[in-house]
């Protein structure tokens, strides 16, 4: 035990840290400063420069280390001193004190180089090396990021990553601010050296729990487990395997997705109960039985990540991109009631109330983070969302950019900015904004899926085609692509290829969810019953617009396009039912309007007005009678009239002396 003049310098040291511990920080800070007066040991320097770093002063820590020259002989004083610049916004400063000392070179097994192989010139005590190397690392990329080099920062990120695979913020960086493409991520995870610094069941856990953070929409499926294991992805299996359900986050979640055949690994135990059965296949029963008791134990684990809130919002985050919203946002509420304030929920549970139109819920969600968490841009985020679905644009457009200068990073909050002005017809401004969050989320296709689109509707329809060819390179099974390259080809005339895009998306609907298909989905149906249509294929097209009819019972559009396949088809009395309909639910409909009196006027012309009507109307020759009887006809109505008038008026007589005899009685 080390003493100076009799005083016990590991008491105090001691105390330091039970006070960091219990978040009591200027206690800690007015220890270490004495603990530092006693020894000067830099361990001792490093524990104040934490304390500091503590209580957010950044700059007066960084000062102290750079005093001692310390940021330059240990690496863990460089990583703080350049973490304190980091934090106080000086970004050049940070990676110049990192850059003064050498670069770090690894070789297979984590073996540094010579000159860094006395871990005690760089590390303190029961530091781990593949830790202290990837913390500095990852402190080098979130730098460079703030940067905007945001290539040099992802391959910082990836060498974190490689030294110590438990590093997850490396790993959330790379995925979070959709840096990689889907087939990236996939080799990314595939290159990771788990299995030779985890044991065999960590790194099945890590390997799952990594899997479930890649990008849900490039094949949506469901959670899918394989005997003991749970499978996030879409690797197929054989037709004749087993599914097994062994980590069922909800129930009933699997009810509106497919759920893709996996092996199943524990055999099934037959038991027979024949008295004759041979000796070797009850021994080998019983080996199959401590087997499954076996995997009962590692299940019973897998079983247990069920309770992780991060799984259940990956399963959240599969709805939303499956566009099961329903189920999407039952599930985002109960993770809130749990967690309030779930970073990772709430942006999938704010879109989810944008998709169901839940204007009171993200008014009442909104006013909370505003309150709570005024400089986060998912605050803002919500408020933003709240006037969109209103229609205040304006409103909506204001505390969107906030969002967006508050992180810029920020991808939901750009594409919600973009879409503000896109449903005003602004389409020059929305693009804009989509550039914007392409250039910000590189792995991501949806900035440069809107980018088409934006174009589509401005008639650049080659621009259009461009992107839309740029956004399926990076997700090449997603149905909203096709479904665009439909429309394009539809407008290009070319009737034959718009129907084959639009029933490929239509197959790959209907590949991800069993029964109805949802209700985002009714525009592609109709849209394939235009198709249909043009190519005088009347009866399927009728069919592909009942089936749209049926998701969206209340669209006025799907009437329209029913009775006006109706007139093609000379159905004249069942075009003006639907048009009708059409009318009821929009009345200033033009289309509607102008085709119902044309078709009013066809069924004038060619249906008489009642059964056995003539084809011609008879000429009548009627004589003129004399004036004399005329008048006299006329006067006798006259008298008539009169007559009729006078007993009307003796009728009311008589009626008030009834009523007054009443009254003297």
């Amino acid at each position: 035990m080390k003493t100076v003049s009799n005083v016990n310098v590991d008491h105090y040291r001691q105390l330091v840290q039970t006070y960091i511990d219990l978040h009591i920080y200027s206690t800690a800070l007015f220890w270490a400063d004495k603990v530092v007066a006693l020894t000067g040991h830099p361990k001792d320097i490093y524990s104040l420069a934490q304390c500091m770093f503590l209580l957010k002063q950044y700059h007066r820590a960084a000062h102290m280390l750079k005093s001692k020259n310390l940021e330059k002989t240990n690496l863990q004083c460089t990583y703080l001193t350049a973490r304190c610049l980091y934090e106080a916004n000086e970004l050049s400063e940070a990676l110049k004190v990192i850059n003064n000392i050498e670069n770090i070179n690894f070789v297979p097994k984590n073996i540094f180089s010579p000159a860094f192989s006395t871990s005690q010139s760089l590390l303190f005590d029961n530091t781990p090396k593949n830790q202290a190397y990837s913390s500095f690392l990852l402190l080098k990329g979130k730098i460079l990021e703030a940067m905007d080099n945001r290539g040099p920062a992802a391959d910082c990120y990836k060498q974190a990553l490689n030294i110590d695979v438990h590093c997850f913020e490396a790993f959330d960086s790379l995925i979070k601010y959709q840096m990689l493409t889907s087939l990236e991520e996939e080799e990314l995870l595939k290159s990771l050296p788990i299995s030779e610094q985890c044991s065999p069941e960590a790194a099945e856990i890590l390997y799952i729990l990594y899997q479930s953070k890649l990008k849900k929409y490039h094949i949506p499926t469901s959670l899918r487990p394989m005997g003991n294991k749970i499978i996030y992805g879409s690797t197929p299996q054989g037709p004749q395997e087993k599914s097994t359900d062994l980590l069922n986050v909800t129930p009933s979640i699997h009810s509106g997705i497919v759920n893709t055949p996996t092996i199943k690994v524990t055999p099934n135990v037959i038991r027979n109960n024949d008295r004759n059965i041979k000796k070797s296949e009850q021994d080998k029963l019983k080996s199959d039985d401590e087997h499954m008791q076996t995997e009962d134990l590692d299940n019973s684990i897998l079983l247990k990540l069920k309770n992780s809130l991060d799984l259940q919002v990956a399963e959240a985050e599969r709805l939303y991109y499956n566009c099961n919203y329903q189920l999407c946002s039952s599930m985002t509420e109960a993770i809130l009631k749990v967690d309030p304030y779930h970073d990772a929920c709430l942006p999938i549970h704010i879109s989810c109330q944008v998709e169901l139109k839940q204007s009171n819920k993200l008014f009442t969600l909104a006013h909370v983070l505003v309150d709570l968490y005024p400089n986060l841009a998912i605050s803002w985020f919500a408020v933003g969302c709240y006037y969109y679905i209103i229609g205040k644009s304006d409103f909506a457009r204001r505390y969107l950019a906030k969002a967006t200068c508050l992180d810029r990073l920020f991808g939901p909050g750009w594409l919600a900015y973009g879409h503000s002005f896109a449903i005003e017809n602004e389409h020059d401004q929305a693009m804009a904004a989509y550039f914007k969050a392409s250039q910000l989320m590189k792995g991501c296709h949806l900035p440069l899926l809107y980018i088409g689109l934006e174009c589509g509707l401005t008639n650049n329809v080659r621009l259009a085609d461009k992107f839309f060819h740029q956004a399926q390179t990076i997700a090449p099974d997603d149905p909203f692509i096709m479904h665009e390259k439909g429309v394009i080809a539809f407008q290009n005339l070319d009737y034959e290829s718009a129907e084959s895009h639009f029933k490929t998306a239509l197959d790959w609907v209907k590949g991800i969810r069993k029964g109805i298909i949802p209700q985002r989905w009714s525009p592609l149906l109709n849209n394939l019953g235009h198709t249909l249509r043009k190519m005088k294929q009347y009866e399927e097209a009728l069919e592909y617009h009942n089936q749209a009819l049926l998701l969206t019972p209340q669209s006025a559009s799907t009437y329209s396009a029913i009775a006006y396949v109706h007139v093609l088809m000379e159905n004249y009395e069942q075009a003006v039912e639907w048009f009708h309909k059409a009318l009821g639910l929009k009345r200033d409909d033009a289309f509607s309007t102008t085709m119902l009196n044309y078709v009013i006027d066809q069924l004038s012309d060619e249906k008489p007005p009642y059964p056995g009507c003539p084809d011609e109307i008879p000429d009548f020759n009627v004589e003129p009678k004399p004036a004399e009887s005329s008048i006299s006809v006329n006067m006798a109505d006259n008298a008539t009239q009169n007559s009729a008038m006078s007993d009307m008026s003796m009728s009311i007589e008589v009626d008030m002396v009834d009523s007054s005899g009443i009254v003297k009685e």
